[in-house]
């Protein structure tokens, strides 16, 4: 066989201008590459990286000499992409080995062809530049292979080192995909954790403490910070409150206050409508830049529709890299949510509102009927709400109740007029018209689907105990508790309430009566708490 381009002294002659040897203490060549290598041909292989024109690993397994004549005799065949004979000097040949299919490394070795003398090892590493004492020794150590064999061996080498570098390229795109995923999961498990989380009783304070809390688990940054901005409006009777100041809330190391970052958003001149904000060290390493403790920033607002409630924002990267599209489009995600929540409470204490002054108006409307009882669904309201509390009722049953008491006595106002105002004794007839009250007003709240928890004590606050009251004669625990407690608070207002007839009982007298009616006329855990809370009740009279 006769060397494909000539011999290599006519090679060396043939290059207009030698390429500088490069040589590179560590070798950026896969482990597995140089392990197919040596397990194909036996020994350890010169690496060129003919892209670069240096030699990027020096074998110790092979003669020594002068190597950067072939720098560019591999460049092309690292172009074509296939094992070549460079020189073939015998007993000696030159082979070519391309083994990576991204970039053009070439694997380059001497072979010995055939048992030869040591004149003819000496001459033929002369004419391939090699040292000719240092090749003949070497050659005496190694074993003859024919060309066919090397161009065979080589075929397998070479697609055992691309098959090996596309694994790996496998095994790093699995991994990315891997950790993609794992992160895809979190964030995942984050929005589901926090849609979970959504109720109208929660705040949203307390959903925005959760979220900047498991977002501290998934976006890299230092810290966060949740501003929510005031909404205005006026608090109800009821105590739904719209937010009238600035609530700051902040997890991990936020570097600013409140203040500071509402003059961060001025200068980004964001509004509800603007896409996530993301600035990293190329904006925040200007002169002009105001807040040098911040580095990198995402920032989204909380919105729903035109509606802006506040400002979500991730403060610098943990790793000191930058944010991008990920960590702001997850923001927007949780900011979404956020938004979401707070308009729905926004929404619920509008409607709430609307209730308390439609309940206020039902309430005046019973006291402009009778107007010596003026006030008094207000007093039995807050009696009520004492005594629930006496008696360990939840905040939910408490606001049931307030409810019920300032709305127990709206059907006095299907009542004639001079059977409500006579300031005499009533006859049977117009008890028995008076006593039409409870029905009345169950009937004129029935459709308030929203006051529907309000219908039993309207309807049952004066059964008794004992079974004697009206309009079912109920008795006992089969009497709504909400009505037990206002049939009491209602009891209290009306004996120690001064009537055109009468002037309102001393304490003494109303509570003697309380302590012959217990168990017959009122539930007697109801007359016990009455006794509990006594001097909170009289106090709340005197107001």
């Amino acid at each position: 066989m006769r060397p494909t381009t000539g011999k290599a002294m006519t090679i060396a002659t043939t290059l207009q201008q030698p390429l500088e040897l490069a040589f590179e203490s560590e070798v950026r060549i896969p482990a597995s590459t140089a392990a197919i290598l040596r397990r194909g041909f036996g020994a350890d292989l010169h690496m060129v990286d003919a892209a670069n024109g240096r030699i990027a690993h020096v074998s110790a397994e092979q003669p020594a000499g002068d190597w950067s004549p072939w720098i560019e005799l591999c460049r092309q065949a690292a172009d074509r992409d296939r094992v070549e004979f460079l020189a073939d000097e015998p007993p000696l040949v030159v082979l070519a080995v391309p083994v990576a299919s991204t970039s053009p490394y070439v694997a380059l070795g001497v072979f010995v062809t055939r048992t030869a003398r040591v004149d003819d090892l000496r001459r033929a590493a002369t004419t391939l530049g090699l040292n000719p004492n240092e090749t003949a020794r070497w050659a005496r150590g190694q074993s003859p292979w024919t060309p066919e064999s090397l161009l065979r061996v080589a075929g397998l080498v070479q697609d055992g080192v691309i098959q090996s570098q596309r694994l790996a390229k496998v095994e790093i795109e699995a991994q990315n995909l891997s950790t993609h995923l794992a992160a895809t999961y979190e964030e995942i498990s984050l929005l589901y954790r926090l849609t979970h989380n959504l109720k109208i009783s929660q705040s949203d304070d307390d959903l925005g403490r959760i979220a900047l809390e498991w977002m501290g688990e998934v976006v890299p940054a230092e810290g966060f910070a949740l501003y929510l901005a005031p909404i205005g409006g006026q608090a109800g009777t009821l105590d739904h409150h719209a937010r009238s100041h600035v609530r700051w809330l902040t997890h991990g190391q936020c570097p600013i206050d409140d203040t500071q970052f509402g003059r961060l958003v001025a200068e980004l001149n964001l509004n509800a409508r603007s896409r996530p904000a993301v600035v990293n060290l190329p904006v925040t390493a200007r002169a002009g830049w105001t807040l040098p403790q911040i580095r990198q920033l995402v920032m989204v607002p909380l919105a729903e529709g035109e509606n802006l409630f506040g400002w979500l924002a991730a403060l610098n990267h943990v790793a000191g890299g930058e944010f991008g599209t990920v960590e702001a489009s997850l923001l927007s995600s949780v900011a979404a949510i956020l938004g979401i929540h707070s308009g729905n409470i926004e929404l619920y204490r509008q409607q709430a509102e609307l209730m308390s002054g439609i309940i206020r108006a039902l309430s005046s409307a019973i006291d402009a009927k009778d107007q010596y009882t003026c006030g008094h669904s207000d007093r039995v309201a807050r009696f009520s709400v004492r005594l629930a509390r006496e008696l360990n009722c939840s905040h939910d049953q408490l606001d049931t109740i307030y409810l019920s008491g300032l709305l127990h006595d709206i059907g006095k106002i299907g009542i004639n007029d001079s059977v409500l105002r006579k300031p005499d004794k009533l006859t049977d007839a117009e008890y028995s018209h008076i006593k039409t009250h409870v029905q009345v007003g169950h009937r004129i709240l029935v459709d308030l689907k929203t006051l529907g928890e309000v219908l039993p004590a309207v309807l049952h606050h004066h059964e008794s105990w004992d079974g004697s009251g009206y309009p079912l004669g109920l008795k006992g625990e089969a009497i709504p508790l909400s009505a037990r407690i206002i049939a009491v608070a209602d009891s209290y207002d009306a004996m120690g309430s001064d009537r055109p007839y009468r002037k309102g009982m001393p304490g003494e007298k109303i509570d003697e009566i309380f302590r012959g009616g217990s168990g017959k006329q009122w539930d007697p855990q109801v007359i016990d708490a009455y006794f509990r809370a006594r001097d909170d009740l009289r106090r709340i009279a005197s107001e």
